[in-house]
């Protein structure tokens, strides 16, 4: 397990520590040389992935992409040795005019305002990639997908695996199906390299199911158990498991979970938050049978367990909430059960 401070201070210090590479990222990383193109660079995943890239190997190339339109971020990113270029990703041109790389990591997507919006998020999530998928058809290509598209499970079942039945609900599930058809597609017609990561839910102290949960706890408002367990894992983990499916991607287009080990009590989080801040905790409705929940034995074993535990992200989580730490607005909405988001 690496070195994990006792107290994040700082963005500064978190970013650091999120975007830590570690010797078997840098050992896969060796066995794909050449650019690494990261398109749709500027969500919540996407700046440290591409530090943790360039700090791995500072020799390489690392292309960040995005319309870049948080204030700071390029110039924060371009900071950190990566190259930052702008472009709308759903503008053919523009996607011609972005250089060729051997290893793309393809992040951009849609899901908060899909209910509403349907049309946008079919375009972003299922043509947008059609288009990735043909114009670095020659590349190596890691994609994110997300648990969404799986059916909800019986808590004691240990989680969907990947060998479960897609069953999406609401459009941007279904989209997100979608996606992963298009570069099975490309993989399977064209020979394209793919590699898919069905990520839930990363953890940053800036977002996420942990920030959610003691957001509410610390400023006294119900906590809701009608999604009642969750999966959970460290944002730097899930970023290092992407980069490394660049040296497994090939043409049967593999697909993995992406999560931590536990099925993850909300009751029992929101109660661990109530003990640290010395509060009080109320509920809002009870526990389903089911919930969105993964089995990601065969990420384990393919890149080993995540290196991060939760008790130590519970701790950092906490304290970070409670000293009002920059949270990044982006509520992850586990609560939804329908698919509306």
């Amino acid at each position: 397990m690496p070195h994990l401070p006792s107290t994040i201070a700082d963005e500064e210090a978190l970013e650091e520590v999120l975007s830590r590479p570690d010797p078997a990222l840098v050992a896969d990383l060796a066995a794909v040389p050449g650019d690494i193109l990261v398109l749709g660079a500027a969500g919540k995943m996407g700046p440290t992935l591409c530090r943790q890239a360039m700090r791995a190997d500072p020799s390489r190339r690392v292309i960040a992409v995005a319309r870049w339109s948080e204030e700071g971020l390029r110039a924060r990113m371009e900071s950190w040795g990566i190259e930052c270029l702008a472009a709308d990703l759903t503008d053919r041109a523009a996607l011609a005019a972005l250089p060729d790389a051997p290893n793309v990591v393809f992040m951009a997507a849609r899901k908060f305002g899909s209910t509403g919006n349907e049309p946008l998020t079919w375009a972003m999530n299922v043509l947008l990639p059609a288009m990735v998928a043909e114009r670095w058809a020659e590349s190596r290509i890691v994609f994110f997908s997300t648990g969404n598209v799986l059916p909800l499970v019986p808590v004691i079942s240990g989680g969907a695996s990947e060998d479960t039945a897609p069953a999406p609900v609401g459009d941007y599930a279904a989209s997100c199906l979608g996606r992963e058809r298009v570069f099975q597609h490309a993989a399977a017609t064209r020979g394209t390299p793919c590699f898919g990561i069905r990520l839930n839910y990363a953890i940053d102290l800036r977002y996420g199911v942990l920030h959610d949960i003691a957001s509410k706890v610390l400023a006294g408002t119900p906590v809701s158990v009608a999604m009642g367990h969750a999966n959970v894992i460290w944002q730097g983990d899930a970023n290092a498991w992407t980069l490394r499916a660049l040296a497994r991607a090939d043409a049967s287009c593999p697909i993995l979970n992406v999560t931590g080990p536990e099925t993850v009590s909300v009751r029992w989080v929101a109660q661990e938050f109530a003990r640290r801040f010395g509060k009080e905790v109320a509920f809002a409705g009870t526990e389903a049978p089911d919930a969105l929940l993964s089995n990601a034995a065969r990420a384990f074993a393919t890149f080993g367990y995540p290196s991060v535990p939760l008790a130590w992200m519970l701790d950092r989580v906490a304290e970070w909430v409670a000293r009002g730490g920059r949270s990044l607005g982006k509520a992850t909405k586990f609560e939804v059960r329908d698919g509306r988001f």
